[in-house]
């Protein structure tokens, strides 16, 4: 049921609109810019809000976690087909993060809570052209603790309390320290950050179970931990891939914020209202070079008669004579004359 929800939810945001810009400069000044992207290995942020009592295994486990699925982030940055290469670069995350971080700044915007990176300019410039790249992916796992509302596997029972998580953000940079993209990204529709996993749980079981008022929040274990985040994710018809659930998770929304499609931009954006044309005028051609029309068939009929005109008799300058006209000099119309 909650996939069924999923994917009504998923397809009703892409019949919103998909050809959107989540970039922070225009999508097409983006696309002639970074032609050649860099990401660098999945940082852990030690010094953060990390409160669980083994937290140098959950550490441990985590860095092992992230160096096994990078490579399938990777592919699917090479997937979208909007870079002409995508590299996964070498070096030590915890040696590589040290050198690169300036600070962390816990932010609350628009009711997201996350942490946000700021990098050494000199650093970050340094690492990019020596790794010849246009932008690189700085991707950090960090803790942080807020407030949420957990119900029970029945959903008859919650509690709303601070809970402490793991969570993941991402920037896009150039050499001149630009942020081009980030996420949690702030120029979707909906707003939303889903935290990489939650590392506490409230034990209904056993406030049920002793009939307490109070239910206690505790940490989950290091191997309840690993199984969440090794979890396979299943298909259409509930096989197991080769894909981790929860990373799989984090990398699709990282990814669906990157894609782009131009020629779909262009064509999603407002159409220019030209003003109307004036059908072209036919221009006469000269009366001489005029062909004349040909005119309709009509029944042959006979050519009319005309008649002779009458001779008049010569004048004569003596006193005039009357003549009598002959019957056979008589004129008759003709049938269909004129006169």
């Amino acid at each position: 049921m909650k996939r069924l929800l999923l994917c009504v939810l998923l397809l009703a945001v892409t019949m919103t609109g998909c050809a959107r810009n989540y970039y922070n400069i225009p999508v097409e000044n983006f696309a002639g810019k970074v032609k050649v992207l860099g990401v660098a290995p999945i940082f852990i942020d030690t010094d953060s809000d990390i409160r669980h009592p083994q937290k140098d295994q959950l550490i441990q486990l985590v860095a092992d976690l992230n160096r096994r699925y990078e490579p399938q982030l990777v592919r699917k940055f090479k997937v979208t087909g909007n870079f002409y290469t995508v590299a996964l670069l070498d070096g030590e995350p915890g040696r590589l993060f040290e050198s690169l971080m300036f600070r962390r700044e816990l932010r609350d915007d628009a009711t997201v809570k996350y942490n946000k990176y700021f990098w050494r300019s000199d650093e970050l410039k340094n690492y990019i052209q020596k790794n010849n790249l246009d932008a690189v992916m700085l991707i950090t796992i960090s803790g942080l603790t807020k407030s949420d509302k957990i119900y029970s596997s029945n959903l008859l029972t919650s509690l709303e309390a601070d809970y402490n998580y793991l969570t993941m953000t991402a920037q896009m940079l150039d050499a001149e320290g630009t942020i081009l993209w980030e996420y949690p990204n702030f120029r979707k529709r909906l707003l939303g950050y889903t935290p990489l996993i939650n590392l506490q749980y409230p034990d209904f079981s056993e406030s049920d179970a002793n009939l307490a008022r109070k239910t206690e929040v505790k940490f989950k274990t290091i191997d309840g931990i690993r199984r969440t985040l090794e979890q396979k994710r299943k298909d259409w018809l509930l096989r197991e891939t080769q894909e981790p659930e929860v990373y799989s998770a984090q990398f699709d929304e990282i990814v669906s914020l990157i894609k782009y499609d131009l020629g779909k931009d262009a064509k999603d954006a407002p159409a220019v209202v030209e003003p109307p044309r004036q059908a072209p005028q036919k221009v006469s051609k000269p009366a001489e070079l005029r062909p004349e029309p040909v005119p309709a068939a009509i029944p042959a009929q006979s050519p009319p008669t005309v008649a002779p005109k009458a001779v008049e008799p010569a004048k004569n300058t003596a006193a005039p004579v009357d003549v009598p006209a002959a019957s056979s000099d008589e004129i008759v119309p003709a049938t269909g004359s004129t006169r």
